[in-house]
């Protein structure tokens, strides 16, 4: 993304932005913190603004906005291969698989070797089958799963077929496991934390997340907010 100064015809015409999501915050704010800068910055009343692929609040890192006439593109976008980096936590399972919900299983560890950590991952190399999380978006009967989970409700959720082309991991300092993920579209990494410890024979969860690549599109080339904020005219400027 080149970093210049916009114009309203610029959106309008297209853009893809390249944004580092801060911890805490949905893809959905972002997109409308975007939006609400953009209208402000040139008095547009309308100016169509989304993203390529959702990120949890837990998660930081790359998040691709897209506006105008390239919304078109967002599918293509979505479906290019990701990278992750962050960190499993070895001895303990969440019912979200991530920090969402608090840990209700604790496992052993202490037969867990080097390895065994390598030879676990090795097991998630190329495609795999992968069951989503039950706290996620996904619908079931029109309804998202994290409602039948936020309500104590069972549901059964179908294994998709995923493909991992790397997983590298460091357990330096174990239990807690950083690794590195280059996956495809629809891969879970909370699914594969969990699976990663079920591996083990044990259990694990997901502590740590964050995007650093979607396609060619890297995190070390985005921007935050301050940053884009800089690159439009103030509202002063604009009525003058």
């Amino acid at each position: 993304m080149n970093h210049k100064n916009f114009t309203a015809e610029d959106f309008k015409t297209g853009q893809i932005l390249l944004f580092d999501k801060p911890l805490d915050w949905t893809s959905f704010q972002l997109v409308n913190k975007v939006r609400w800068l953009i209208r402000k910055s040139f008095g547009i009343k309308k100016i169509k603004v989304g993203h390529a692929g959702t990120l949890d609040p837990l998660a930081s890192g790359l998040l691709i906005i897209c506006t105008g006439k390239f919304t078109k593109r967002i599918s293509e976008l979505q479906g290019q291969e990701k990278e992750y980096t962050g960190t499993f936590t070895l001895g303990a399972t969440t019912p979200s698989y991530d920090l969402e919900t608090e840990v209700d299983k604790n496992y052993p560890i202490n037969h867990i070797a080097e390895k065994d950590l390598e030879k676990a991952s090795d097991q998630f190399m190329g495609e795999i089958e992968q069951i989503p999380p039950v706290f996620s978006a996904l619908k079931k009967d029109g309804k998202r799963l994290y409602e039948y989970a936020r309500k104590g409700e069972e549901v059964k959720v179908q294994p998709r077929k995923v493909t991992v082309s790397e997983f590298e991991v460091n357990a330096e300092e174990f239990p807690l496991v950083d690794f590195r993920v280059v996956c495809s579209k629809g891969t879970y990494i909370r699914s594969l934390a969990h699976d990663f410890g079920q591996a083990l024979n044990s259990g694990a969860h997901l502590s740590a997340l964050r995007r650093t690549r979607i396609g060619e599109y890297s995190v070390e080339k985005s921007l935050d907010l301050e940053s884009f904020q800089k690159l439009l005219p103030s509202r002063e400027n604009n009525s003058a």
